[in-house]
């Protein structure tokens, strides 16, 4: 009986396949699931230490509680709102008084004045989740029957719904146009029919146990989940498990063309894979978990849920897919079969011979011509504006709320419906409302009273404090109504005594973009050092590990270079999220690092035995297909996430998209090898490599074809 025959040998990866299995029955469904415990509530995600958090918190001690506006807009079809009109109007919202998911008084129908629109405002619980669009569609119900009229829904509630349901089906949606991606990938990569299958399985098993974990703890409320940090955990558990996989399965097949026993070739892949994925697996999952740092809630969520989806992914590639593969043995490679290759190496044909020995060749003009070219696209990265979006540029495609928000700007000051809230001491409350009205770019500013009408009744005080309602001229999401904020806070805040709060829709999206570009200045040098450590860690040198960083830094630059362009020249974008570059910081840094992790672990086994400039070339030839490959997965699944019509999301998948690929193609196939290559034994300072011919610098070009 041979040794891969013995039962004993196959208990192992049978039980380790028996446990994923049971796993994917028993967690699957959660990958399905995390819906049900996300919000889209922006509100939840404010800065923990904001002053519009501060006001949040003040208004929980008035009787009327935190609402959602709906800002009801009719416009006349004959061009003139009379007062038959408006009685109606009024009718139909006082309909709305009570109704289910409704919260306070309803206001009565106000004409604009152009005398050609009327408008109301609609208070709905900010609680509503789900239930939010049948909410909606009632208070469309009604708006529907003001004769002569044309109703539109727009303020944050009509927003919050078109968010939902952007992300409606993005469980399914998204999940099948990733997984669809890497499938027709792997199929062409590997041209095997067995191998894509079980690699796909292992990204699917890792994310349903990551959603299980994550469906958990948001449960617990211990991290919170939105559309936004859904779609980056699916795209990211997918993409990093592939990633693995296809460093572990090329190790594999390597090793099965020097060792007649599976088995002895998975555990010599399995030792030589290890390091790799580990070390590159922590630079993501650190990286993700130094959001933590932040200030903005979902960027907190996101670092915790992004690293259990690397931990889940690493489990996955390291237990189930080692277990199928050894199972299989050469079966996996279906019709295809692992071949001995030339001096023991499997990749010594193809074109990663031929650029190994241009880097051979003209080390230093690959590498000038490489740094001269990034540095070209890095020239246009000023010109990336990120102090957010307006609404009507929030949404990809024409949502009803953008619409509605056109209607209600033509007719009414911007922030109609959506006022700044400003909290006062209530014996200075005329001083301060008096300072708010002058503010430029204020319409009005009035007492909130009890009967939920400005103006009507006495001003509604808690606790010594009294709630202003200040209405600005422009739209509440624009640029000139968060300059208005900054005026009104400044304002406000000089009054004596009053001891001022300026809070709203408005003062929360200033005081996330302010925070988001706080957080950058922090995690970003955090990211880089963790990353230089795990480097320095695994390479056991200094100079490689800061030449890595200082490559995948520029390499992000040049991204955001590009990406800068093509906003703006091709999609129209007039800029983005502050958050945006931050994400794509993370993301493109951490997983740049990943690749020049496999490239430079091999290319240091490598030069352990054979020197450096041999090394780098060995390492050059025999990953340069796995990491390409992984390169075009990762970016592939990442362009998966334009399937979700937000600019937030478009925008994350072409930076980490055309980051990748620009890392995979031009960073690590040309920049990073031509340096070492340059550099020679020395980049390996201050330690040295056990083995290093003298002349390493001086021997003669590997032929092509070896590898």
């Amino acid at each position: 009986m041979s040794p891969s025959s013995r039962p004993a040998r196959r208990l192992v990866p049978l039980l380790l396949l028996a446990v994923w299995l049971v796993c994917g029955a028993a967690l699957g469904p959660y990958a399905g699931r995390l819906g049900e415990v996300a919000t889209n509530d922006q509100a939840a995600f404010l800065p923990r230490s904001a002053e519009s958090t501060r006001v949040v918190e003040a208004q929980e001690a008035f009787r009327q509680d935190e609402t959602l506006p709906a800002v009801v807009v009719w416009t006349a079809e004959d061009g003139t709102a009379d007062a038959a009109m408006r009685r109606s109007a009024t009718d139909a919202l006082a309909s709305l008084e009570g109704a289910p998911g409704t919260a306070g008084a309803v206001s009565p129908a106000l004409p604009a004045e152009d005398g050609r629109a009327l408008q109301g405002v609609v208070q709905l619980r900010p609680d509503l989740g789900e239930q939010l669009p049948d909410v909606l569609a009632a208070v469309r119900e009604a708006a529907d029957r003001v004769p002569g009229a044309t109703a539109h829904i727009a303020g944050p509630a009509a927003t919050q719904a078109d968010l939902s349901d952007a992300f409606a089906g993005i469980d399914g949606l998204l999940l099948a146009v990733a997984l669809a991606t890497v499938l027709l990938i792997l199929l062409l990569v590997y041209r095997s029919v067995l191998l894509p299958l079980v690699v796909i399985a292992g990204a699917v098993l890792a994310l349903g146990l990551a959603c299980a974990v994550v469906y958990a703890l948001a449960d617990r409320d211990v991290v919170r989940v939105d559309g936004q940090v859904q779609g980056i955990l699916s795209i990211l558990v997918i993409g990093a498990a592939t990633d693995y996989a296809l460093l572990l399965t090329a190790r594999y097949r390597e090793e099965l063309a020097t060792h007649a026993d599976r088995f002895a070739a998975m555990r010599a892949a399995l030792r030589r894979s290890t390091g790799p994925v580990v070390a590159s697996a922590a630079t993501v999952a650190l990286g993700l978990l130094a959001l933590l740092f932040s200030d903005l809630t979902n960027n907190r969520a996101l670092g915790p849920v992004g690293a259990i989806g690397i931990v889940c992914a690493v489990l996955s590639a390291l237990t189930f897919l080692p277990a199928v593969l050894v199972l299989l043995g050469r079966a996996a490679y279906w019709p295809a079969r692992p071949q001995q290759a030339a001096d023991g190496d499997s990749a010594g044909r193809g074109i990663w011979p031929r650029v190994a020995a241009l880097v051979d060749r003209a080390p230093r003009k690959v590498w000038a011509a490489t740094l001269a070219g990034l540095l070209a696209c890095a020239a246009f990265a000023p010109g990336l504006v990120s102090k957010g979006v307006p609404l009507d540029e929030t949404f990809v495609n024409d949502a009803p709320s953008v619409t509605a928000q056109a209607v209600l700007s033509e007719h009414f000051p911007g922030g109609s419906g959506n006022p700044a809230v400003v909290i006062a001491d209530t014996g200075r409350v005329k001083e301060v409302t008096a300072a708010a009205a002058a503010t430029d770019g204020v319409d009005s500013a009035v007492p909130a009273t009890a009967s939920g009408r400005p103006g009507a009744g006495e001003p509604l005080t808690a606790g010594g404090k009294v709630r202003i309602d200040v209405t600005l001229e422009e739209a509440a999401d624009s640029d000139a109504a968060q300059d208005t904020v900054v005026r009104l806070r400044d304002a406000v805040h000089a009054v004596p005594g009053a001891d001022a709060l300026v809070g709203g829709y408005t003062a929360q999206q200033y005081d996330t973009q302010r925070t988001a570009e706080r957080d950058r200045l922090l995690i970003v040098p955090v990211v880089l050092v963790v990353i230089l450590l795990i480097l320095v860690a695994l390479l056991r040198s200094v100079l490689v590990p800061v030449l890595l960083v200082a490559t995948v830094a520029l390499n992000f630059v040049a991204t955001l270079g590009v990406s800068a362009l093509v906003f703006q020249g091709v999609f129209g974008f007039s800029g983005t999220d502050a958050s945006v570059p931050l994400y794509g910081f993370v993301f493109l840094v951490a997983l740049g690092v990943d690749y020049n992790i496999f490239l430079m672990s091999r290319v240091r086994e490598e030069a352990l035995l054979h020197g450096t400039r041999e090394g780098v070339l060995r390492g050059l030839t025999a990953t340069g297909g796995v990491i390409t490959s992984a390169g075009v997965v990762l970016a592939a699944t990442f362009a998966a996430l334009a399937v979700i019509p937000l600019a937030f999301l478009v925008q994350i998948a072409f930076i980490v998209a055309f980051g990748v690929l620009l890392d995979t193609l031009v960073v690590r196939s040309l920049l990073v090898p031509a340096l070492v290559r340059d550099i020679g034994r020395t980049a390996w300072w201050p330690g040295r490599l056990s083995r290093e011919p003298s002349a390493d610098r001086r021997q003669p070009p590997v032929p092509a074809d070896v590898g």
